[in-house]
């Protein structure tokens, strides 16, 4: 029997031994637990000091305090009620909403799918609650059943309820009463006036005001732009928190958008989850290899491996390909080409985006106004460029007229016709030519940064190997500005097969209602110069005649 045949046993084999390890840690916790409780019940001085250190921390007060409900545990033989120890990322999380109340910004969390995100922020909405008076949360969803049922362990309320229900009598606000202050979707601290109330669907935010909000599965809410109206005036803190839904949604739009802190809850940083096992040399993740046997692919993709792009049909440049883009550090080579997208009059902004051979530079930007020639020179001589492309139609034609005035200009200037016929390029993934493959030009030239990207994953996960100047280069862009930005924009695109041709079309916006203008202009960057008649495709030149 071989390693492969072996595989599953070995899985299962490793997840029971983790299985057995987590018994021995939470019994150990319980009996931690115990003892202190003990301790603290036949001494009323001691719970007051407590009770002053636990104010001060939430951390503290959630690791030696909080219960967590989870029926599945007794299928692992493990008790359903179990000490909810932060890991070190849900410990980060509770820092981070620190953060975020003391500067008074929003925020989004995007998380795999069981990450424990809507357990944390409510353990924190229930410390802020015990001890701080006036402190006023909010959390919404989609629907009312998911905010409030009693009996239901999946809405927000259930999770806060029974965690408050496991604190002992002597923490407990005086005065109490859950028939007086525990109502549907509102539970209030009759001590200090703090409260936790809630609301769904369209309705969410209209409400009173609140110190911090929470709206969960923000992906999955209908009617998004109606919410943001009005939570807007409830709160300066609002946290959206969710997985991925596609693209086609304010949530991808907003995380991507570069406007808000980001926090991100992956299972790889999950101790429970990211051990690992050595099969014949390879590295193989138990608890993945589970997910995968049960999962379909694209819920797999998308709920645990936070890939926005997983649930959407035909993306020509899938997130993972941009990531191992990313990951390729390449040498600046030859030739040096930009790309510029003129923004119409009025809107907001033009980009701009050059590369040196595979390497796109990180002089990547979005330029404001109409008027950017000038800006252009300046850029296109800082990079050393040969030439400059970019849409000739529409308002692109302004720019023609407006470089031609310019004398000795050391650069190339190159319209392209998105509309124009493709070339007659063959390309290696078929054998068709481009021009019996793609609708117009724009499709082929998507198609030819999709190959190239496509490479860069190859090499990068040892599928095969492609020299440089087939693949592309993200690296110097790594921390700029507009990582997030190019990283949506580059899996926005989407494709189909249409007409009686059946040929290639490409969507730019995907299922998005903006123009990816930055992911465009790496496009014009990476067009060839004109084609003779008829080539095999060489990246970055049509040299090759058939």
């Amino acid at each position: 029997m071989d390693a492969l045949d072996l595989q599953p046993a070995l899985i299962e084999a490793a997840l029971k031994e983790q299985a057995a390890r987590k018994r021995g840690d939470y019994h150990a916790e319980i009996l931690r637990r115990a003892r202190f409780a003990l301790e603290l019940q036949r001494s009323p001085g001691h719970q007051r000091a407590v009770m002053l250190v636990m104010a001060t921390d939430p951390v503290m007060f959630i690791n030696d305090w909080i219960w967590t409900y989870d029926p599945r545990n007794i299928s692992r033989n493990l008790p359903p009620v179990v000490p909810f120890v932060l890991r070190p990322t849900q410990e980060r999380l509770i820092r981070w909403l620190q953060e975020r109340e003391a500067t008074q910004s929003p925020g989004m969390i995007e998380k795999s799918r069981d990450e424990g995100m809507s357990y944390v922020v409510l353990a924190y909405f229930l410390h802020r609650w015990l001890f701080t008076p006036g402190f006023a949360a909010g959390v919404g969803s989609r629907k009312e059943e998911y905010v409030d049922r009693k009996g239901d362990p999946k809405s927000l309320f259930w999770k806060f309820r029974d965690m408050l229900s496991h604190l002992p009598s002597w923490m407990m606000p005086a005065g109490f009463s859950p028939k007086l202050h525990d109502n549907h979707m509102r539970i209030i601290n009759p001590a200090n006036g703090a409260s936790l109330t809630g609301e769904a669907g369209d309705n969410i935010g209209r409400g009173g005001r609140t110190t911090i909000y929470l709206l969960d599965e923000w992906a999955f809410v209908d009617h998004p732009e109606s919410v943001n109206a009005a939570i807007s005036q409830n709160t300066n803190v609002v946290i959206k928190g969710s997985t991925p839904n596609g693209v086609g949604n304010v949530f991808y739009t907003e995380r991507f958008s570069g406007r808000f802190p980001v926090f991100t809850m992956h299972w790889k940083d999950n101790p429970d989850k990211n051990f690992t096992l050595d099969l014949d040399g390879q590295t193989v993740y138990p608890w993945y290899k589970k997910q995968e046997a049960n999962l379909d692919p694209i819920d797999l993709a998308q709920e645990v491996d936070i890939d926005y792009t997983a649930s959407t049909e035909g993306i020509v440049i899938p997130a993972k390909w941009v990531n191992a883009a990313f990951q390729l550090v390449l040498p600046a080579g030859l030739p040096r080409v930009a790309g510029v997208d003129v923004a119409e009059e009025g809107a907001d902004k033009s980009a701009y985006a050059a590369r040196a051979g595979g390497v796109v530079l990180p002089s990547l930007r979005q330029l404001r106004g109409l008027h950017v020639a000038a800006d252009l020179v300046e850029s296109g001589k800082a990079d050393g460029i040969s030439e400059l492309n970019y849409d000739k139609l529409g308002v692109g034609a302004s720019l023609t007229a407006t470089l031609a005035k310019l004398e000795d200009l050391p650069f190339t200037v190159r319209g392209i016709a998105n509309s124009e016929r493709p070339s007659r390029t063959v390309y290696p993934d078929a054998e068709a030519r481009a021009e019996e493959r793609f609708a117009n030009l724009a499709a082929e030239l998507w198609w030819r940064l999709r190959l190239r990207f496509k490479n860069t994953y190859e090499r990068e996960t040892l599928v095969k190997y492609h020299p440089d100047e087939e693949c592309i280069s993200l690296a110097e862009l790594k921390g700029h500005p507009l990582e997030n930005t190019v990283r949506a924009q580059l899996s926005q695109a989407t494709y189909e097969k249409a007409g009686v041709a059946d040929k290639i079309r490409v969507n730019k916006k995907g299922k998005g209602t903006a123009s990816p203008d930055l992911a465009e202009v790496i496009m014009y960057a990476f067009a060839p110069s004109p084609p003779p008649p008829a080539q095999v495709y060489v990246p970055g030149t049509y040299s090759q005649s058939l």
